[in-house]
């Protein structure tokens, strides 16, 4: 056991009390912790278990993770009537939050096991009425702005981390001006977008498969930004794998349900298709230096191996879009292959 664990569980001798009388516990068992998971970056969940009743624990070590923001944005999506964990006790000085378990198969697991497509279609209905209902909150000057500063730190991610540290090269000038010409592109489109609340991973390894509609999980750092990004992220997923032809249909069906909740949408199909594409490829590109940032330098090299994904993404919207012909220039020159 850890320091950061031995810190946790004397916190948890005051915080379980807490959270048995929330959820009206007539008495408190022994419980055990064991891990629950961990992601990119320094928080840990643990899940104290005691037969049928379970609790999640996020430990965020406060030199490294801010949990305010995940005690806030709870609040955001709950009063959206998305289903987010209830919190039932918080040390945000100490960075520990006692959550409501909501249970142990996100989408992506659930998914990888192999479902049937009618499953697959309540997975991702639900999914996206969700999302509506959280865009549909949406108010200027609560979450902080996806602004030009904002897109461009994350477009810089790619030279700065894949480019220097996986190809080991910087760009020549030829490729620095073909660069330039895609980030412009880019920032017109993404930031000529109407804006609402965005999750900013709203993929399949943050939802928890529930009745209804998910769990939705990892929100702390949503801003307020274009509204092709959650249903982009959702269907040009970091993990796991959907046909171009797919992720089409896809987007149509929540572009149909967006235009029903008078979302601010484009009105016709094909501009925001058009929107949807470059948004991907501004989050995939920054997803890639995300990657070569945690492998070289959190020491998580696994992470690389998703990599091929993003440059098939890429490469699919090079094939859709003459405006990405800069684009494709610069993955040749590169040399990144294109399967």
């Amino acid at each position: 056991m850890d320091s950061r664990q031995q810190q946790m569980q004397q916190w948890l001798t005051q915080a379980l009390p807490e959270a048995a009388a929330a959820l009206q516990w007539t008495d408190l068992p022994q419980g055990e912790l064991a891990p629950a998971s961990a992601d990119a970056s320094f928080r840990r969940y643990f899940r104290w278990q005691a037969g049928e009743r379970s609790l999640i624990i996020m430990d965020a070590p406060p030199v490294h993770e801010n949990s305010e923001p995940f005690v806030r944005i709870t609040g955001l999506l709950q009063g959206a009537g998305v289903r987010v964990p209830r919190i039932f006790a918080q040390d945000l000085e100490q960075g520990f939050l006692l959550l409501e378990d909501m249970g142990a198969q996100t989408y992506l697991q659930y998914l990888q096991q192999g479902v049937t497509d009618a499953e697959r279609e309540r997975l991702f209905a639900g999914a996206i009425s969700s999302l509506i209902r959280w865009q549909l909150a949406s108010r200027p000057g609560v979450l902080p702005e996806y602004d030009e500063a904002v897109l461009r730190r994350e477009l810089a991610l790619f030279p700065d981390w894949y480019v220097a540290r996986v190809l080991e090269r910087e760009f020549s000038p030829d490729e620095q001006r073909l660069w330039d010409a895609v980030q412009q592109l880019l920032l017109d489109s993404n930031l000529g977008e109407a804006q609402v609340y965005v999750h900013r991973d709203y993929m399949p390894r943050n939802l928890m498969v529930a009745d209804g509609e998910p769990g939705v999980l990892d929100f702390q750092d949503a801003l307020y930004g274009p509204i092709s990004y959650d249903v982009t992220s959702l269907f040009a997923d970091a993990f796991y794998s959907w046909s171009a032809a797919e992720r089409g249909q896809w987007l149509t069906r929540y572009w149909q349900q967006a235009v029903a909740a008078q979302l601010p949408v484009p009105a016709q199909r094909s501009a925001f298709l058009d929107q949807a594409r470059l948004m991907g490829v501004q989050r995939h590109l920054k997803v890639l230096g995300i990657f070569a940032r945690i492998c070289h330098r959190d020491g998580k090299p696994h992470y690389l191996a998703d990599a091929p994904r993003f440059v098939r993404y890429l490469r699919e919207a090079c094939a859709d879009d003459v405006r990405l012909q800069p684009l494709a220039e610069l993955l040749d020159s590169l040399g990144i292959p294109a399967a």
